[in-house]
């Protein structure tokens, strides 16, 4: 087996694994367990807090003492039997912590598997978006067989199915090519850690606008990756978590698209388009139904690939472009503790609280639900608007990373 191909399925494996528990828990949860919104929220929180912990991690032992294939192999087992234990939990008071022990375990495998392709790929910008891609696709998978194959989205499965993938994401880790730690005998520096070195970045304005626009919307963000399934589910959508597959269909997509329409509209139009798109979503959301309204639910997820690509993708080719080579991986380091972090911890705190607000006694009005993430995402597009002043229209060389 080429290298390139134990790759693919390693991409293909790590995503998998994510979106096998993590599209339907949401249901399960609320649906199964009797959990409240604010606990779902805090769960889907979770993720969040592994990602403000893991450059601590990554820092101080991956990056030292480990070689990346090794480490991945440890964290996934240790992953699956986690994630079994989280699928027999009944109460909040177990459940809860040994999901955070899961996340501590399965969030920096992300940086890992990163870590490993770029090691052995020979041109990153040519070769790691067609390695990164069958990760989307194994997420894709995970939501045909848990939605369309298992109709699993109310139950623990997933979460067994997820812990069974680890097991053998660990076991295949150890077949992967060796990648040593990057900076064994470097001391550890929290600078390094969290990017702190992109901060003189925020001197310039448009960057400073930039962070601020992302960080605010990945609080009406989480919105969509904690309630959307329960949601559909609420309605009476048939087999929801497969429906919401076409969402990563259209991210593979627009990827495609990406680099020629930021060399045509540049940075600021299409972040633009990429804010409105996520007010579009959640206006779609609050006027569809299962009926004649079911064409709004799928607009609303068929436009992920505009919410996800040219927010976060075009996000992470701006801030690449504006930190040049010396200060590249400071500054997604940086983005990424901001908006996959602090960003997304309170947007799930408040998306919990939000759904609380708006439970009835037939399940909850979503129509007035969905308006609050719908009025947030349009706010932060305005101040975006307002605030940001890129001339530039060029598209960075990186422009086809994922």
């Amino acid at each position: 087996m080429s290298a390139r191909v134990k790759l693919s399925a390693m991409m293909f494996l790590q995503y998998f694994i994510w979106g096998a528990w993590f599209v339907t828990m949401g249901t399960y949860l609320g649906q199964t367990r009797g959990f409240s919104g604010a606990q779902i929220g805090d769960a889907y929180g979770a993720t969040a807090i592994a990602a403000l912990l893991s450059p601590f991690f990554m820092g101080i032992v991956a990056d030292r003492f480990f070689a990346s294939e090794k480490l991945l192999a440890i964290l996934h087992l240790a992953g699956a039997a986690l994630m079994y234990l989280v699928s027999l939990q009944t109460e909040w008071s177990t459940f809860y912590p040994l999901l955070i022990a899961y996340a501590l375990c399965y969030m920096p495998t992300l940086s890992l598997t990163n870590s490993v392709a770029f090691h052995h790929v020979k041109d990153p910008v040519r070769d790691f978006p067609v390695i990164r891609v069958l990760g989307t696709i194994g997420w894709i998978v995970a939501g045909i067989i848990v939605g369309k194959v298992l109709k699993a989205d109310a139950q623990a499965v997933p979460m067994q199915l997820a812990a069974g993938a680890s097991v053998v994401m660990g076991l295949f880790s150890l077949m992967l090519p060796h990648t040593p730690p990057k900076a064994a005998g470097a001391p550890f520096s929290i600078r390094d850690a969290f990017g702190l070195d992109a901060l003189q970045l925020l001197k310039d304005r448009n960057f400073l606008v930039f962070v601020i626009g992302s960080f605010l919307l990945c609080i009406p963000l989480q919105f969509y990756y904690a309630f959307t399934n329960a949601f559909l589910n609420e309605i009476k959508v048939p087999e929801a978590a497969f429906i919401q597959t076409f969402g990563q269909m259209s991210e593979i997509l627009f990827m495609f698209v990406l680099p020629a329409m930021l060399a045509r509209m540049g940075i600021g139009r299409i972040l633009r388009l990429g804010m409105l798109a996520w007010a579009v979503r959640y206006l779609a959301f609050g006027y569809g139904d299962a009926g004649p309204g079911m064409w709004m639910i799928y607009t609303g997820i068929l436009l992920h690939g505009v919410c996800y690509d040219f927010v976060f993708v075009s996000g992470q080719i701006y801030t690449d472009q504006k930190a040049g080579v010396r200060m590249r991986a400071a500054a997604q380091g940086f983005l990424n503790f901001v908006t996959n972090g602090v960003g997304y911890f309170i947007g799930a705190y408040v998306s919990g609280r939000v759904v609380d607000a708006f439970a009835t006694a037939a399940g909850h009005d979503w129509r007035r639900l969905w308006m609050i993430p719908a009025v947030s995402a349009a706010l932060v597009m305005l101040i975006f608007t307002l605030m940001f002043r890129e001339s530039a229209r060029q598209a960075p060389s990186a422009s086809r990373r994922p």
